[in-house]
This record gives structure tokens, C-alpha cells and sequence, in this order.
């Protein structure tokens, strides 16, 4: 592939920007960063009004590369690009689109990886925990640096959809519209159960070494490929897995003394490998953690809809419905609690057989209602709307 080539619809190339924030940042848990980087991306352009931006936020293995390519010759763009583009359903012809890496990542972000000032080595499992409301106080903080005091929208899918909520919550303000995708509003118990058993495969690697791997030239690729593996099977569908997979041999033969290897097993184990070498264990660690301790109602005697109150935004809840991991049904909690608050909502159950991964893929329904939304969100703008 080269510069030439690159399709009509696609960003193109882009670059890697560094947000450097001097000041402390005071965490929920009550410990203090004295200043932090956040790694981010942008795609198109920001008006002179300040005031057609679009935040996107990443789900527990993202970060900031969502559109585009750094070189011609990579061989994958962005994570999102097939929704994000010059009229995609996050039109980059229309809005200016901020995407990063969240506090904690390892993707360049101030994380377990960065040099603790205090000890000349890096943080590793002393990095202190963050949560949600942290990502969206430190989202905040570089939003404030690039002079966007209001987004048009606040976007992202499973954790990213956590994310988006805290924003209509926190910030009620500054976020004209959330658009949430396969998300919930808490973890259920079994979901904490999948993150737990997760943790367990990293704790259990002989190289975790309790999370200081990296003072001992280690990694824990075992713990993190058997991680990934779980979290994968959860992010697809029974139905769409037999259809991709079935029961097809990738090497051996049925009743022959060697082992049969199916194509399903040779695939989450690439999937599990990929991911070992490009992702750290801390950071897998904090951000189920993460995922794990979310609950805007903890602090409203468990009322979700008391909890979005303040909410000022217009509202898109999308689910899919072979999505098991955050079903349609966790979606429906959001949605009556929006609804009892009476905020401005819109939803849609979308189908697919993709599972919880449907929200990364290209589906028409899935990207017409996204597009159909911002752009009336975009109408409401010129028209001096709410």
C-alpha cells in the first residue's frame, strides 16, 4: 500500500501528539500524580467556533490510534477507522475527532510503564488504580489545553460507553450528545468473574513476578495470551463462531495418534500471542479493575436514573444482539433509567452475529443510526439548537 492508494473514505496519515499536564492530578482514590502525559490523535479539523468536536473513548485493549495510518506501509489502520472518515458515520468532513490513550495505558499514556520520579524505575503494580471518573477528569484536562469547552459528542463502546456516561454525568455542560454502544451501567457478577479469571492467568505466569517483571527483564506472555484468550471468547457469539470456525481441523487427522488441533484453537491462540507482545500486564490489571468498580448509582442509593440527572445531553444507547458479554438487556437498564430522568434518548437493538465485537465492525444498520444521530446533532448546532 502507498499514499497514493489510499481510498477516498480513509483519513490518510496521521500523527501522534503528547498532551504534558505540569500540575497534580488528585485520583478518586485520593493519591496524586504530580503531572501526567496522555498520548492522543486527531482527524479533521476543529472550527472557529471550538465547538464541533468529537471525544472518542477506548475499551479496556484500545487506545489512541483509532483512523488512520502512521506509514503507507501499515498493514492495519486505525481500531475504529471503519467508523471513522471522510463520511463515514463519524464524518472527519464534519467534525474534529479526538481520540487517546487513557491514564494507565501502555500505549504512550502516563502509566505502569513510565519512570516513577520518586523511585528513578518504573511504576509497575505501584501505579496508582484509576477509574473511570479519573480518565474523564484527565479527558477533561486535554480537552481544556486544545481549547474545546463543549463536545458535540462523547462517544465509545464497552468501556468507552462507561466512559461516555461518566461525561453526561460529570460534565453535564460541556457534552451535547452521548452516544453509548454496548455497554452497562455496572458489571453483573459474572462479568467481574471473567476479569477475575483473567487476572488469575497473569498473577499465576511465572514471570509476573507480583507485577515487577519488568526490574527482572520479564514478561508474563503466558498469563497475558491465556487473558486475552478468555476475554475473546466473551467478546464473540456462539453463532457467529460456528459460523467463522465450525469444527474445522487446522493440522492433524481425526483417530490418528496425533493431536487434532481445531481452527478456533489456532486462532485464539494467535489472537492470545498478538496480544503478549503489544500489551502490559499492570495495565490489563488496572483497567479490569477498572471495568470492574464502575457505578455512577453507587453514590445515588443505587439509582441510575438520580445518577444521570444532571445529564444534559442527548442520548444514543446501541446494542447488538448476539452480544452476551453486555447484552441488549444491560443497555435497556441505561435506557428506562434515561428515560425515568426524563433525558433525551434514542436506541436501537442492532443484529449481528458478531457478538460484543460487533460494535468495532462496519454494519450498516449499526453505522446509519450513528451517522443519522451526529448528524442531527450537527443540524441542531447551525440551527442554534439545544
Amino acid at each position: 500500500m502507498s499514499a497514493q492508494t489510499i481510498q477516498a473514505d480513509a483519513i490518510g496519515l496521521v500523527e501522534v501528539h503528547t498532551f504534558q499536564h505540569g500540575g497534580p492530578l488528585v485520583l478518586q482514590n485520593g493519591a496524586t500524580l504530580q503531572n501526567f502525559e496522555l498520548v492522543y490523535e486527531t482527524y479533521g479539523q476543529l472550527n472557529s467556533a471550538r465547538d464541533n468536536a468529537i471525544l472518542i473513548c477506548h475499551a479496556l485493549s484500545g487506545h489512541h490510534h483509532a483512523a488512520g495510518r502512521h506509514h503507507p506501509d501499515d498493514a492495519k489502520p486505525g481500531w475504529w477507522d471503519a467508523c471513522i472518515g471522510p463520511g463515514k458515520a463519524i464524518d472527519t468532513n464534519q467534525f474534529f475527532v479526538l481520540s487517546l490513550n487513557n491514564l494507565g495505558g501502555c500505549h504512550g499514556s502516563t502509566g505502569p510503564k513510565t519512570i516513577n520520579p520518586e523511585t528513578g524505575k518504573a511504576y509497575g503494580p505501584d501505579f496508582p488504580q484509576v477509574v473511570v471518573r479519573d480518565w474523564v477528569t484527565s479527558q477533561a484536562k486535554l480537552a481544556d489545553h486544545l481549547g474545546i469547552e463543549t463536545f458535540a459528542a462523547v462517544i465509545g463502546g464497552s468501556l468507552g460507553g462507561m466512559q461516555a456516561m461518566q461525561w453526561a454525568i460529570e460534565y453535564p455542560d460541556r457534552v451535547r450528545s452521548c452516544v453509548i454502544i454496548a455497554a452497562a451501567a455496572k458489571l453483573s457478577a459474572q462479568n467481574i468473574a471473567f476479569n477475575e479469571i483473567a487476572r488469575q492467568a497473569i498473577v499465576s505466569d511465572q514471570n509476573y513476578l507480583d507485577g515487577r517483571y519488568e526490574e527482572a527483564d520479564k514478561i508474563p506472555n503466558r498469563g497475558l495470551m491465556l487473558a486475552r484468550m478468555i476475554g475473546h471468547v466473551t467478546y464473540l457469539s456462539d453463532d457467529g463462531m460456528g459460523n467463522k470456525f465450525g469444527r474445522e481441523v487446522k493440522s492433524g487427522e481425526f483417530d490418528q495418534d496425533e493431536s487434532i488441533e481445531f481452527q478456533v484453537e489456532s486462532y485464539l491462540h494467535y489472537q492470545g500471542r498478538a496480544f503478549s507482545k503489544y500489551f502490559d500486564a499492570n495495565t490489563y490489571m488496572l483497567m479490569t479493575h477498572a471495568l470492574d468498580q464502575f457505578d455512577p448509582a453507587r453514590g445515588h442509593a443505587g439509582d441510575l436514573a438520580e445518577a444521570l440527572s444532571a445529564a444534559q445531553a442527548r442520548f444514543l444507547v446501541l446494542s447488538f444482539s448476539s452480544d452476551w458479554r453486555f447484552s441488549s438487556q444491560r443497555s435497556q437498564e441505561i435506557i428506562d433509567a434515561l428515560i425515568t430522568a426524563r433525558k433525551n434518548v434514542a436506541s436501537a437493538v442492532v443484529e449481528s452475529e458478531h457478538g460484543h465485537d460487533s460494535f468495532l465492525l462496519p454494519l450498516t444498520r449499526y453505522t446509519t443510526i450513528m451517522k443519522t444521530f451526529l448528524q442531527r446533532v450537527l443540524d441542531e448546532m447551525r440551527e442554534g439548537g439545544a
